[in-house]
């Protein structure tokens, strides 16, 4: 019997030639983008899973509260990963249940090397001897007890090994390194261990390590300064260890512990699981990359949903096409077969189609992953998907999506009568067309919400990258040479090199840049009261130019002047936020106010208009720009769009005649700005790549339907052609049905997509507004695919010799 179930499936699919492509390559297709997503969507929620002791490893995030003498309506402070480092040792003695502390501090690039292989390499960290202890990190030379004990001792991961010392051992090799951790002179750093390269699904991103210990020899005051923010803090607790817990005794802590208070607001800390770090931090100034969990259900639903509009195709033809099999059921009832034993064939026809469908998905999934590789930035692997683990799985969906697909088109074939169906008379054919229209409504509704969604992305990745940020950035050359002072001693005679140039309008020199990292600084600032108020806010240090050079508009007082010498060591200009920060709601007003800061103490001579200096994920924030000549690391050159190459070429020849030593590394501002999207422009690409297969897949079963009506109503328009009706009459006949379902799916939609996109819309500061034409562009352009998908198989019809048409029963 199994036998000649299969023998009858396998002849109606070979009778049904273009139907059972249709079902193959539809459900092919969803099965692998389903497949695909759930790659990526598994890879983003398996990040820092590598760790053997993940489940008991947390971090110290740092903030403040207001306390009883805070200003009325004061609020909390945003808590940072990035905070102070005494409160690792301190949190180890006085809490049994921590059994190890790592901190680190990411104290920026690092030149290495030295002649042709001198190279500024990025991802260095100054990292606690105990690191491999608390993470799994694999060493493959050295020992990890000592590796990163001793000052100035270096691990590196194997492929920066490589880079350096190619095939030969890098243990104990020196490797030279310049102003190691604020010497003032080159020093050589001792290979202690090689790890192996961190895997991709890592929140930590490095290439070397330097012990900690390194960064103490010159900076020791700063392991002991609860003020001082240049540490991260890891901790391994026991299996016992209660967060909550924890957290009720923090309070205690931080008073018995901390010797420095601010009059309004208290220091606190609270801890973040590993397993949060990645996906569901709140926290600022993280030392790796991080994820988005919206981002992950966008993308879990979009799976969802075009795996849907698979299934949707199956049923939709299945049930459409039951009435060419009503006589053999009516057949093989009337001769003694029962319902259970239909149900189980075509079941099993159902199964079959989603096997081929599963080993078409297969191969198209193989052919797909270097694709999907370029366009999540990831590396998947085919044992990645398919290994002893998965295929139960993978065997067990394949089940199910076959029992999904066939359940109804089974029950509604095998419950025909047969008396009914040999005399010509099937009742149930009426609620198998309300199923189809119905689920052509849902299908279209998923397909318009996804065109929607792709219309609201791009207007709002449009908006980030093309919004006025307050300052210039187009044609603006950036230089690195990462606090090297020998480029600071010479910074004058470089400017005027460079600005000799008739291509460079302007030099500027400076610590931080737009969409760079930057400190933070506490500043006490004169209130219109006489009294002192201490604020901490970003600081971004400037050379003389940097106002002038990067176009801010100044609303108030005015910017550094060579006219005014005491500019360098008593002025200040800060930015509008932080004025209103500091209660002057008129910028005028605080201009001549004293302020105090990191040692500098003077007078308030400029307030700027607010910029956009972090990406548009937030607001501006307070910002001041104190006039620091000794402290850049940037060289930011305005050039003409003319002649590029050789504009470069001339300032690269400049910077080896007056900074020999240290190699031209160069950037454009507007790149490394829009480099805070770049996870937002992937979401883009992934979002409308698979919006558009969702919306393909949708049309091929419309083409399926189409065609099939087109075959039911053949003599019917047979019969119009002989009456006069022309071509666009049977156009219009045979697509109207259609167009009334999917404006029905505008409708439906409409209030859920808009509903879906203000959710992720939330993540941004700077939102685009969701007009209502979105949903009617929307619903047009699923109008217009959906009468380009029929229009073939309509025209098709029309042309039909009325003859022929009437010939066909």
């Amino acid at each position: 019997m199994l036998k000649n179930y299969f023998k009858i499936a396998y002849r109606n699919l070979l009778k049904n030639k273009a139907y059972s492509l249709i079902n193959i390559l539809g459900l092919g297709v969803g099965m692998a983008c389903c497949v695909l997503i759930f790659m990526f969507v598994q890879d983003e929620l398996s990040y820092d899973s590598y760790h053997e002791n993940g489940d008991r490893i947390y971090r110290v995030i740092h903030g403040s509260v207001p306390n009883d003498n805070a200003t009325e309506g004061a609020e909390p402070s945003p808590f940072w990963v990035w905070g102070n480092a005494p409160v690792g040792p301190a949190l180890k003695l006085d809490f049994p249940e921590i059994e190890k502390v790592v901190q680190f501090s990411g104290r920026g690039d690092l030149l290495l090397g030295e002649g042709d292989n001198l190279q500024q390499e990025e991802g260095v960290l100054f990292m606690d001897s105990t690191a491999f202890d608390v993470f799994s990190w694999k060493l493959l030379e050295g020992d990890p007890k000592t590796a990163l004990a001793a000052p100035y001792s270096v691990v590196l991961t194997k492929s920066t090994a490589l880079k350096y010392f190619g095939e030969e051992p890098a243990l104990g090799q020196a490797i030279k390194a310049s102003a190691v951790a604020g010497r003032s002179e080159d020093g050589d750093l001792t290979v202690t261990g090689v790890m192996e390269d961190l895997p991709s699904n890592s929140h930590f991103k490095f290439n070397l390590l330097i012990s900690l210990n390194t960064f103490r020899q010159t900076r020791a005051e700063v392991f002991d300064s609860w003020g001082y923010v240049d540490t991260y803090t890891y901790l391994l607790v026991n299996e016992q260890f209660d967060q909550e817990a924890f957290q009720a005794k923090v309070p205690d802590f931080i008073e018995r512990r901390n010797p420095e208070t601010d009059s309004d607001y208290n220091y606190t800390i609270k801890l973040e699981p590993l397993s949060d770090v990645y996906l569901r931090s709140e926290a600022q100034r993280q030392p790796g990359e991080t994820g988005s969990l919206t981002n992950i259900y966008v993308f879990s639903i979009i799976g969802l949903f075009i795996l849907l509009i698979a299934i949707i195709n199956f049923m939709n033809l299945s049930t459409a096409r039951s009435m060419e099999r009503a006589k053999e059921v009516g057949i093989r009832k009337s001769i003694g077969a029962d319902r259970g034993s239909l149900i189980f064939q075509f079941l099993g026809e159902s199964l079959i189609i989603v096997m081929i469908s599963a080993i078409v998905g297969g191969f198209l999934i193989m052919l797909a992953l270097p694709w999907m590789n370029d366009l999540t930035g990831k590396v998947f692997e085919i044992n990645q998907l398919i290994n002893w683990n998965t295929i139960p799985a993978f065997i067990g969906i394949i089940i199910l999506i076959g029992i999904l697909a066939g359940s109804y088109p089974a029950l509604v074939l095998s419950g025909f009568r047969p008396v009914m169906i040999l005399k010509g008379i099937n009742k149930s054919n009426a609620r198998g067309v309300n199923l189809r229209k119905g689920l052509v409504i849902f299908q279209f509704s998923l397909s318009i919400a996804l065109i929607a969604g792709t219309i609201i992305v791009y207007n709002q990745m449009g908006h980030l990258l093309e919004k006025d940020m307050g300052f210039d950035k187009e044609q603006m050359v950036i230089l690195d040479f990462n606090y090297d002072y020998r480029v600071t001693l010479v910074s004058e005679a470089l400017k005027s090199e460079l600005e000799a140039n008739p291509a460079i309008s302007s030099v500027a020199f400076s610590r931080s840049v737009p969409g760079s990292h930057f400190p933070n600084a506490y500043t006490t600032l004169e209130m219109s009261d006489g009294e002192m108020v201490g604020q901490a806010q970003p600081i971004f240090q400037v050379g003389l130019d940097f106002i002038d050079h990067f176009g801010l508009e100044l609303v108030a007082g005015r910017a550094y002047s060579r006219e005014f010498p005491s500019d360098s060591t008593s002025a200040l200009v800060i930015n509008e936020a932080a004025a209103r920060q500091y209660g002057y709601s008129n910028p005028e007003d605080i201009i001549g106010k004293k302020f105090d800061q990191w040692g500098r103490a003077g007078q308030v001579i400029g307030v700027v208009k607010d910029f956009n200096y972090i990406s548009l994920h937030r607001e501006v924030e307070p910002l001041t720009l104190p006039f620091e000549a000794f402290a850049s690391r940037y060289v930011s050159v305005k050039i003409a769009q003319e002649n590029l190459p050789e504009t470069l070429a001339s300032m690269e020849n400049v910077w080896k005649e007056l900074v020999p030593h240290r190699p031209f590394i160069y950037s454009f501002l507007d790149e490394d700005f829009n480099q805070q999207y770049q996870s937002d422009l992937r979401f883009r690409q992934i979002f409308t790549t698979f919006s558009i297969l969702a919306i393909l897949i949708a049309c091929l079963g419309l083409l399926g339907l189409a065609t099939y009506t087109a075959e039911q109503r053949t003599k019917e328009i047979g019969i119009r052609k002989v009456l006069g009706a022309n071509v666009g009459n049977i156009v219009g006949l045979l697509s109207k049905d259609f167009i009334k379902l999917i404006l029905i799916a505008i409708l439906v939609s409409t209030p859920v997509s808009w509903y879906a996109m203000n959710q992720w819309l939330e993540s941004f500061a700077y939102q685009v507004p969701i007009h209502w034409w979105i949903f009617l562009v929307a619903g047009l352009i699923s109008i217009v695919i959906a009468l380009f998908t029929i229009s073939f198989q309509s025209v098709k019809a029309a042309l039909m010799n009325p003859v022929k048409s009437l010939k066909s029963e």
